[in-house]
């Protein structure tokens, strides 16, 4: 229900299927209720597991991100990245599972709306966005850049308090691989930005 590795196979092509405002639920409120769930049977779940899971997802929403053309399914996987660093957090300090969920939920919330109101579905669509409406365009690009945890913007702290807390657990190598991981997500974010500030559609 949540979309997260290895359950995640049908959520990139139904949020294909989906218009914009109907994936907006999907990758927002439909997660605050099985997310509930999760906080609460965290303390008696295996930590292995939750680790294995969230290590999952944060990489198969890192590389399934980087081929797409389809924005839908580009924030699908961006949506299962971030699941995992949600899980991979939630025994250890589920207080920052909740501010990275407040904070996801904000995120993507703002990324939506502005593709809804430039009525963009592929990369390509994005293109020459930054002539028509320059102050959209800008707000878009540092929501994504945010997303993709990229500092000083606001999407870096949690992801920032969450390897602090991996390592200060004695996980530097789930940090490490988390924060690896990271850069295959802000990639994409990064080739959406680039495509929102070209001047002539490729």
């Amino acid at each position: 229900k949540v979309g997260l590795a290895p359950m995640h196979i049908w959520m990139p092509p139904v949020m294909q299927g989906l218009d914009l405002p109907t994936g907006l639920i999907m990758t927002t409120w439909q997660k605050l209720a099985p997310f509930a769930l999760i906080i609460q049977t965290a303390p008696t779940t295996h930590p292995q597991l939750l680790t294995a899971l969230g290590l999952m997802s944060v990489l198969v929403g890192g590389w399934g991100g980087l081929n797409q053309t389809q924005l839908r399914k580009i924030l699908a996987y961006s949506s299962i990245a971030h699941l995992g660093w949600m899980i991979i957090i939630v025994q250890l300090k589920p207080q920052l599972t909740i501010l990275t969920l407040l904070l996801y939920v904000l995120m993507t919330s703002a990324t939506f709306l502005t593709f809804k109101t430039v009525s963009a579905t592929k990369i390509n669509t994005l293109a020459t966005s930054w002539s028509k409406t320059p102050v959209i365009t800008t707000t878009a690009a540092l929501t994504l850049l945010s997303l993709g945890g990229l500092p000083p913007l606001t999407g870096f702290m949690p992801k920032w308090l969450i390897l602090q807390e991996l390592s200060t657990q004695g996980l530097p190598l789930t940090a490490t691989i988390m924060a690896l991981s990271a850069l295959l997500s802000l990639y994409f974010y990064l080739r959406l930005c680039y495509a929102m500030t070209l001047t002539a559609s490729p």
